[in-house]
């Protein structure tokens, strides 16, 4: 695993306190991701700073969810910094680059716990019908 964007200790609690319901919520973290970086991008367009804040954090809660590091402090620094441009009164424009970037972070954060899920996913299609699939703390450190 890419200890640079996931916390592997992270992500094995997170895979053992959700479980069964780990892919499904891998899931809602990729569809929200998705609307919260186009949010993002629509907002510095538009020079909107209180438009930044809520997708921000909501990728920045979500992200760290799953142990991811880079993508959870880059969110974490575009939502402080556009509340304090909202306190300030100022546009938005030194998070230019960090909303710039932050759709590849997204993207190469999300394919690292896709990657990482396969075992989960594979583990839960092959469960017999009304049988809970045995719990799974497989290792991805590597």
């Amino acid at each position: 695993m890419n200890t640079e964007l996931i916390d592997p200790k992270q992500y094995e609690q997170a895979r053992a306190q959700l479980g069964a319901s780990f892919v499904r919520i891998l899931s809602y973290f990729r569809e929200d991701g998705v609307k919260s970086v186009e949010a993002l991008e629509r907002a510095m367009r538009d020079r909107d700073s209180a438009a930044l804040v809520i997708p921000a954090h909501t990728i920045k809660g979500e992200s760290r969810q799953f142990g991811s590091r880079a993508l959870g402090d880059l969110s974490e620094k575009i939502e402080m910094t556009a509340r304090r441009c909202v306190e300030e009164r100022t546009g938005p424009e030194e998070l230019a680059l960090d909303v710039a970037s932050l759709r590849t972070c997204f993207s190469r954060t999300l394919a690292e716990l896709e990657k990482h899920s396969m075992p989960a996913q594979a583990q839960s299609r092959q469960t017999d019908f009304g049988r809970k699939a045995p719990a799974s703390l497989t290792s991805i450190t590597r």
